[in-house]
């Protein structure tokens, strides 16, 4: 009875997906003809063209791309060095400067906006892929998170490692960052999704077309319809934007629940 539960959840949440799919096939004239239909069978990659003609959707999604995956690659290698150390060094004043970590995630980050956009301006990043990376590469909760999965691994391959004679980046590099995968995954999922789905920033610091990520270009371009909204368009940029996102989570997905130190250290 749990797992019949747990589908029918499943699907409830499948569905507007699958119908978002299926719509985006759909020429406008027919999206809301027979609304009580699920599937539609008279399929057209129309939606498709007229996007890629209207608007560079391609330097949106290219955009996206290069922003969100060097975001997620600098952020887990600097959460992942900086959470080591806050859990396995000691130095002076390392507790008082992880509680200023912690203080920093109880800031909305709409409060840091405007500075933020003032030191961009003054290092003369405004409209550049710095100004869209380098704010994204820090976070409190990476730092946390990577901290409390360290704190939780076994000492005991760390100090034989030690005793072998690898230094504590060796131990770091070959012991520690590989059983944290899961950790490290579910870091990288969550700031791939979180700077690919970022609108308010990119908005803010970007001005050229050339710039604009998928967000903010198809926000502006929703704004562009005047008397009729392109429903089949609309829905055929929301299945570009999602695909990846998906996909980056199906690939992750198996580090979620995988266990690498079952018996591989008895306490």
């Amino acid at each position: 009875m749990g797992y019949l539960a747990l589908i029918l959840i499943a699907l409830s949440m499948l569905y507007p997906f699958l119908v978002m799919l299926n719509l985006s096939f759909v020429p406008n004239e027919e999206i809301f003809s027979d609304a009580g239909k699920i599937v539609r069978t008279h399929l057209t990659f129309q939606n498709y063209i007229n996007v890629f003609n209207d608007i560079p959707l391609s330097v949106y999604f290219l955009n996206s791309l290069i922003v969100a995956s060097i975001a997620t690659f600098g952020q887990v290698i600097i959460s992942s060095f900086a959470g080591y150390a806050f859990a396995r060094m000691n130095f002076k004043y390392r507790d008082g400067l992880f509680l200023l970590i912690l203080i920093t995630m109880l800031i909305p980050p709409q409060v840091n906006i405007i500075p933020l956009f003032f030191l961009m301006r003054e290092l003369h990043m405004v409209d550049t892929y710095q100004a869209l990376i380098l704010p994204a590469m820090f976070g409190g909760f990476g730092i946390f998170l990577m901290r409390q999965y360290f704190l939780g691994l076994p000492k005991d391959l760390e100090e034989s490692a030690k005793i072998d004679g690898c230094n504590i980046f060796q131990v770091f590099v070959k012991i520690a960052f590989p059983l944290a995968l899961p950790a490290v995954m579910t870091l990288a999922i969550f700031t791939f999704v979180t700077n690919w789905n970022s609108f308010m920033w990119p908005l803010i610091v970007t001005n050229s077309e050339s710039m604009r990520t998928l967000p903010v270009g198809l926000a502006i371009y929703k704004g562009s319809f005047r008397e009729i909204t392109m429903w089949g368009e609309l829905l055929a940029c929301s299945v570009i934007c999602t695909v990846p996102v998906i996909g980056v989570f199906l690939a992750g997905k198996k580090y979620f629940i995988s266990d690498i130190l079952q018996g591989g250290v008895k306490e």
